[in-house]
């Protein structure tokens, strides 16, 4: 591993340097991406994480690439908040196929007041199960941000999609300044920041490199950022965008990995669709991290043991978090459900 610290990254990325990046040939770009993935990370993992949606539909918010919007008619039934109970269930399951991390997610604009008890419980009792801990939950306030520090949120999601430019093509109802404002709440809440955006919503390589410059140039580097691959939705007003070119995609990984050298890059929503190759160049490009199992949020996602097997393949195994002595840890696990198996945790989300 290199011996870089926080103080040799970079946070003064200009337009020009990152189209550069982009316009190099195809292998000179994976070429130096990997030389830079290998000084910081081992080559040969990939961090998994499994992702649940834990209320789903009926979202205020006008995301053109969102089933879930309100906005939209896409067939998706709105769902109530999911009991304490059933999250940790979801969560143990996560982990007996070899997720390190559960990432929970609800369709708000932000939490409200009453939603906050239920969502520190579950925070509590997926970290008591040994795993790291990740929700998305929409726009926050500080006292918010503090409660989920204190709940013990390891990972705090807050994509900012695109490119300032291009951002009110995609979203009128948050503005991308109340994104950054929730992204520094978390950052001085001591949580980590997980932070990426989607391709193939009609951007262009300036958005493109925009969005990574945004990222990028933040104080801190996020910890983990995602690449997303337009999931294109009937319905939806993006339902018809033109599908983004496979190498293109590559590209804007190689480029994140460069520009973030110690983060893990995420390749995140639309795997679903990129055969095997694809997936592999993906890993050579750096991407270093991925969602497993069957569903993302309301849209499909390659099965678990799909990616087991591609990973024995290519010879790549999980990333490992260290875990407590297993008696210990067992404890933790009855303590967390038998705490929750008989709560009232069970009621109808307010949007």
């Amino acid at each position: 591993m290199s011996a870089t610290t926080a103080a040799n990254l970079r946070h003064d990325w200009t337009l020009p340097e990152v189209k550069a990046l982009f316009e190099q040939p195809f292998n000179d770009l994976l070429f130096a991406a990997q030389t830079v993935h290998r000084a910081h990370f081992d080559a040969n993992r990939v961090q998994v994480s499994t992702l649940l949606s834990i209320k789903t539909g009926a979202c205020p918010e006008d995301c053109k690439y969102c089933p879930q919007s309100g906005h939209y008619n896409t067939g998706l039934e709105k769902e109530k908040l999911l009991e304490v109970q059933k999250v940790l269930e979801a969560a143990a399951e996560a982990k007996a196929i070899g997720s390190t991390r559960f990432c929970m997610g609800a369709a708000w604009k932000h939490p409200s007041a009453k939603d906050m008890p239920y969502v520190l419980k579950m925070v509590e009792g997926v970290k008591a199960l040994g795993l790291e801990t990740c929700m998305t939950l929409g726009k926050l306030d500080k006292e918010q941000t503090q409660a989920l520090a204190e709940a013990g949120l390891d990972y705090y999601n807050h994509n900012l999609d695109t490119s300032p430019e291009f951002y009110g093509n995609i979203i009128t109802t948050r503005t991308y300044g109340e994104r950054l404002e929730t992204l520094a709440y978390v950052r001085d809440s001591g949580m980590k920041i997980c932070s990426g955006g989607i391709l193939g919503m009609g951007e262009s390589l300036d958005d493109r490199a925009g969005l990574l410059i945004q990222l990028a140039n933040l104080p801190e580097h996020p910890e983990s950022v995602p690449i997303n691959m337009l999931v294109k939705v009937k319905g939806t007003p993006l339902a018809d965008e033109q599908d983004v070119d496979p190498f293109d995609f590559i590209r804007m990984l190689a480029v994140a990995r460069i520009m973030m050298p110690q983060s893990h890059v995420r390749l995140s929503a639309g795997r679903e669709a990129m055969n095997e190759q694809m997936q592999s160049l993906a890993f050579l490009a750096g991407a270093n991290s991925i969602f497993y199992g069957e569903k993302l949020l309301t849209t499909a996602n390659p099965q678990a043991n799909k990616d087991m097997e591609l990973f024995a393949r290519l010879g790549i195994k999980p990333e490992e978090r260290e875990e407590h002595a297993d008696e210990v840890h067992q404890a933790a696990i009855e303590q967390a459900l038998v705490e929750q198996r008989d709560s009232k945790l069970f009621y109808n989300a307010a949007v």
